[in-house]
């Protein structure tokens, strides 16, 4: 028995050396198998040297247990304190692969495998790989001869003597060894079908990149030809059923495990396409039918088993295919997508443990680097490679990513998949996954040399080289293309102008020579302001690239930084502020309207700071806060025309601040995700707008009466906002539609009061529509009591008059809509009470007036809808567009408003969700309604945003029906499913207006 001192000696020396748990490991070199050597320092300073002492001890011990007979449990002593590189090989494989253990304790001589490959011949090609799998002649000696190969891999990656690109081209090609005896197990399996066909195997994916992992899908695909004289469709069958049996040898689960899966989904047409084709139907799919990721796959096609001069064949007759891929129809859209679509795939529980397909992950540094491969490849052949890290070399050395990104990039790329190799060489299983627990991380951390505290150590590494792959992933496209145009350092390589070009052209560039242009503009020189410039454009061009028109993003970008380039705050801001710089881009890039309000006064690119919340000074401001300012701004002014230029100034302003806010919910940014309730934005917007146009009409009232009558008009006046004004839901283009009303001050004669309420609107009208750079606000009174023909402005008791003889039914519709807006409050509130009776007709509208309100609607169909105007697409007057709903929104009103109180609104959704709470029609009907009223209502807001004019249709013109799909939340190519589904939604309630509306 071990004295106590002795053992607490032990005890701390194994705690020394790395193991977690001394006293099983103390047990264990206590044992009868390690007699022999326990007393050898050796031994310890090599177990403290590995992953994890604890496991590599236990499978030494079940190892010598394995041992046939003591003359071969003693070589295999004696050899492992003998000879150190040995001890190093064995230990290092016991304590980083538990399966690797198993498979030394199952077959114990293998360990003798350790002794080759000395370091004068450190690297076995394919043939020593066949050597050691040739005599395997069922799946379950190939499985035990692959697992025998694979361990001397393991050997020389844990000991470092190989790194990560040799192990794994050794991985590959180990890969390759055993397809080829897979296919020649299958063949003698089935000599007729054999001689049957020429069977090719193309690797693709890392197989083919010569980069594989540990344990991963084997991607292939296969190609299959008639031997001379045979029947081409027996041929193509028998090659299938030899493919098929392939790949159920490599992928079969036996006793001694699997190899891995082989996966032929990256053939044509998935796992819904032939397993062979022969060479002519795969150039036919390619030709016709192939996505732009499946020529990405193709990059790293490899011919690897079977007949290689049909493999070889196969990727010649592709290759041109593959490296003009970069000139297809959004190219760059495309694989940026499907890189979305992968991270959106990730389970949210594992997305920050996701090592390959998470944010920072290999995939995205494959995905820049085979992106970039296939944009430059087709004029520069030295790009052409399969491997990851070769091509960011070979991308480097032409200039066309920065040296000093490419050296980080490789880094953080060869530290990742390291990681990767660790984790899956533990248990020999297919994962990306980090592990949770400490013992797992602490062994991957000191199997990486990290030993001081493993754990915290590989956490603070890992996330350090995922940020550096976030931060290059995104410029690695761009940066170089400012090279081109900016002045470098001798000696430095930089892109050549036609590589910018091909560049620009693949991220949707119309003008790529004047997109140049401008980027020589902002960015040469060696000021100050060059210089961050240079720092915001690689991310500023993603951005731009991401929207409809990255031209007009680019040029508009150029404008106002002309205009504010000597500000000092201008690049401080978009260079410090996270959301200001994303949120000018969205903005340039989105349209002509916001851009346009932008460079009329470009220090409102201040408002598109980061602020409260990320959404900055984006936020509507008050009706109050509005009529404040435009208020003040009036008081301190020389003149009427002064006072108005100053309020529309003030509107110029706002309306940019809501186009801006509307473009950046809708496209959404970093800070600020995509607004989910559309129905919210189209009232935010609505609001905002009618909001600015009160406090405009107010502003410029209170000029006109100041400039001509001083403080006192002989005529209280009051404007009262009519439709879409009144019911809070005007548009970037609407009119304001208004009825003004008056009632002259005590002792003042009438006809003065009129002509003095006449000049008012006469002189607002003019102020208003002054040709100037601010957009004009234009009044349309032709609401009014009997319409064009009647007086602009009438008293209060005219229109008490009026509407008590002559009004129609027409005309207490459109009072619905009516509300004060600016002027005498007082007079403005008499007023509404007049209309109320009118509006809200007690007991409702007489079966007269209902059949009379739907023989108008009928006609404005058929009368007012544009000659060729398509009906259903057109949002106000087509099917199931803004006018169907609120027809039959505004007849609820009227027939029923006198006993709901809740319909006594002017707004389209609220009372719509009026008549729904008072059971006037059901939950599902009422949100169809309100669907397609939104819909409607967005695609003329985005109309107005893109062509910088109002429209009711959708444009003609491909980038602006694509960038009214991009503000509706589709992406490149979606323009149809867009149209298809305005289609459908209004269509769904065109159906309800014929029901509830004209009652059939």
């Amino acid at each position: 028995m071990t004295a106590p001192g002795r053992r607490s000696s032990t005890f701390t020396r194994l705690l020394r050396h790395g193991f977690t748990d001394p006293s099983g490991a103390e047990r264990l070199l206590e044992s009868a198998e390690l007699a022999p050597i326990k007393a050898d320092p050796v031994l310890l300073d090599a177990l403290g040297a590995t992953a994890d002492p604890d496991l590599a001890l236990l499978g030494l011990v079940r190892l010598v247990e394995a041992q046939e007979g003591p003359a071969a449990r003693r070589e295999l002593l004696d050899t492992l304190i003998a000879a150190k590189p040995l001890r190093d090989r064995l230990l290092g494989v016991l304590g980083a692969s538990a399966a690797l253990g198993d498979h030394l304790a199952r077959h114990p001589s293998d360990w003798q495998e350790l002794v080759r490959y000395e370091p004068r011949d450190l690297h076995p090609g394919v043939e020593e790989f066949e050597r050691g799998l040739a005599p395997a002649t069922d799946p379950v000696s190939l499985r035990v001869f692959y697992r025998r190969c694979l361990l001397s891999i393991a050997a020389r990656d844990v000991c470092g003597t190989t790194d990560l690109a040799q192990t794994a081209a050794e991985l590959a090609d180990l890969a390759t060894a055993t397809l080829r005896a897979a296919l020649a197990i299958a063949q003698a399996a089935a000599p007729d079908d054999a001689a049957l066909c020429r069977l090719a195997v193309v690797a693709m994916g890392k197989c083919g990149g010569h980069e594989l992992n540990y344990v991963s899908d084997v991607d292939v695909i296969f190609v299959g030809e008639a031997v001379d004289g045979a029947d081409e469709g027996k041929a193509v069958q028998a090659a299938g059923r030899l493919a098929s049996h392939l790949m159920r040898i490599c992928s079969e689960t036996t006793v001694e495990g699997s190899i891995w899966p082989v996966d032929a989904n990256l053939r044509p047409e998935g796992r819904n396409g032939p397993l062979v084709r022969t060479l002519s139907s795969h150039l036919a799919y390619y030709q016709r039918w192939a996505k732009t990721w499946e020529f990405q796959a193709l990059l790293k096609a490899r011919p690897v088993a079977g007949d290689l001069k049909l493999g070889e064949e196969y990727v010649a007759t592709l290759a041109p295919l593959v490296w003009h891929a970069a000139e297809r129809t959004n190219f760059v859209p495309d694989v940026q997508k499907m890189r979305r679509r992968v991270v959106e795939n990730i389970p949210v529980a594992e997305v920050e443990r996701e090592l390959k397909l998470g944010p920072g992950g290999l995939r995205d540094v494959e995905f820049a680097v085979q992106m970039l491969q296939l944009v430059h490849g087709r004029a520069d052949t030295s790009l052409r490679s399969g491997t990851t890290l070769d091509a960011l070399k070979a991308l480097a050395a032409g200039g066309y990513v920065g040296r000093a990104d490419a050296v980080q990039l490789d880094e953080a790329y060869r530290f990742l998949r390291s990681m990767e190799h660790r984790i899956q060489l533990y248990r020999l299983r297919r994962t990306h996954l980090v592990p949770e627990e400490d013992a797992d991380l602490r062994r991957i951390g000191r199997s990486l040399g990290l030993r001081a505290d493993p754990v915290v150590e590989l956490n603070r590494e890992w996330k350090r080289h995922a940020a550096v792959v976030r931060r290059l992933h995104e410029k690695l496209f761009y940066r170089p293309l400012l090279d081109a145009v900016a002045q470098l350092a001798p000696g430095e390589t930089r892109l050549s102008a036609g590589a910018a070009r091909e560049r620009l052209v693949a991220l949707g560039y119309a003008d790529p020579a004047a997109a140049l242009r401008h980027l020589e503009a902002l960015a040469s020189g060696v000021s100050r302001k060059a210089a961050i410039q240079r720092t915001l454009l690689p991310v500023l061009l993603g951005w731009f690239a991401d929207s409809a028109d990255p031209d007009a993003g680019l040029l508009n970008f150029r404008k106002v930084s002309d205009a504010l380039g000597k500000t000092p705050w201008y690049l401080r801001l978009l260079r410090d502020e996270g959301a200001a710089a994303e949120n000018l881009a969205r903005v340039l890039s989105a349209g002509r309207l916001a851009p346009d309000l932008l460079l009329r006064a470009p220090e409102a690119v201040a408002l598109l700071g980061d602020g409260d919340g990320g959404r900055g000074g984006l936020e509507p401001r008050s009706r109050a806060h509005l009529e404040q300012e435009i208020l003040a701004a009036v008081g301190r002014a020389d003149g009427g025309e002064q006072a108005v230029t100053a309020a529309r100034g003030v509107r110029r302003r706002e309306l940019f601040r809501t186009a801006a806010m509307d473009i950046v919910a809708s496209y959404g940014t970093e800070e600020i995700p995509v607004v989910a309730d559309q129905g919210a934005l189209v009232d935010l917007v609505g609001g905002a707008v009618s909001d600015l146009t009160a406090a405009t009409l107010a502003g410029t009232l209170r000029a006109v009466v100041r400039d001509r009558w001083g403080d006192t008009l002989p005529t209280r006046f009051a404007v009262i906002g009519m439709g879409r004004f009144g019911g809070h839901e005007l548009g970037y283009g609407s009119d304001a539609d208004v009825l003004f009303v008056h009632e002259p001050r005590d002792g003042v004669d009438e006809q003065e009061a009129s002509r003095a309420a006449n000049a008012v609107v006469s002189e607002m009208r003019r102020l208003l529509q002054i040709p100037s750079a601010d957009p004009p606000l234009l009044i349309d009174a032709d609401l009014r009591p009997e319409g064009k023909s009647g007086p602009l402005v009438r008293t209060l008791r005219s229109y008490e008059a009026y509407y008590r003889r002559w009004s129609l039914v027409w005309e207490a519709q459109a009072l619905l809509r009516a509300e004060v807006v600016a002027g005498d409050a007082d007079l403005g509130l008499r007023f509404i009470e007049l209309i109320d009776p009118l509006r809200y007709p007690a007991e409702g509208l007489g079966d007269d007036a209902v059949r009379e309100i739907r023989r108008l609607k009928a006609r404005m169909e058929s009368e007012r809808m544009p000659r060729g105007a398509d009906p259903t697409l057109h949002t106000k007057l087509g099917r199931g567009g803004l006018s169907d709903v609120e027809w039959t929104v505004q007849l609820m009103q009227l027939r029923h408003g006198w006993a709901e109180p809740g319909l006594r609104t002017t707004r389209t959704r609220e009372a719509l969700a009026a008549a729904c709470a008072a059971g006037l029609l059901v939950g599902e009907d009422a949100a169809v309604l309100d669907e397609a009223w939104v819909l409607a209502t967005r695609v003329r807001n985005a109309v107005m945003l893109v062509r910088g004019r109002a429209g009711d249709t959708f444009p003609s013109d491909g980038r602006e029906l694509a960038a009214v799909g991009r503000y509706l939340g589709y992406g490149s190519g979606h323009v149809g499913d867009m149209l298809d589904d305005y289609r459908r939604i209004t269509r769904r309630a065109r159906g309800l207006v014929d029901e509830l509306f004209y009652g059939a």
